[in-house]
């Protein structure tokens, strides 16, 4: 069974940085076909948006609106993949689920077919 466990998110001041964790099962490591990404889900909207991945051959890819102020890595002894956000806007508040499954569908925005439950991440002064 796959798993996806979110945590660090929260309230924070515009500029102001988070780092959002994701616990993930072995599984998601060993296959070198899948890959991992970030996709907050926005308030009022139904879509989520990929604004961060990584490949298990560590190609990382972001969304232009996140570029220069969001990082994504892993540790792989410890299971989890992160995403490193600085400067953080107004604009970022949303739900961000860690995914993971097919490279393909994870780097596409489709999604992979793994999901976690979430953790909200809330930007106002």
């Amino acid at each position: 069974q796959v798993q996806l466990v979110e945590s660090g998110g929260g309230l924070v001041q515009p500029g102001g940085s988070l780092r959002l964790s994701c616990a993930a099962s072995e599984s998601i490591f060993t296959l070198r076909s899948y890959a991992t990404g970030w996709y907050p889900q926005a308030p009022g909207k139904q879509r989520r948006e990929l604004v961060a991945n990584i490949t298990n051959d560590a190609y990382t890819n972001y969304a232009d609106t996140v570029k220069r102020r969001f990082t994504i890595f892993r540790d792989t002894r410890k299971k989890e993949i992160y995403l490193k956000m600085n400067n953080l806007k107004p604009e970022d508040t949303a739900v961000y689920y860690c995914n993971a499954g097919n490279g393909r569908a994870v780097v596409s925005g489709a999604g992979g077919a793994y999901w976690g439950q979430g953790t909200q991440v809330t930007v106002s002064s």
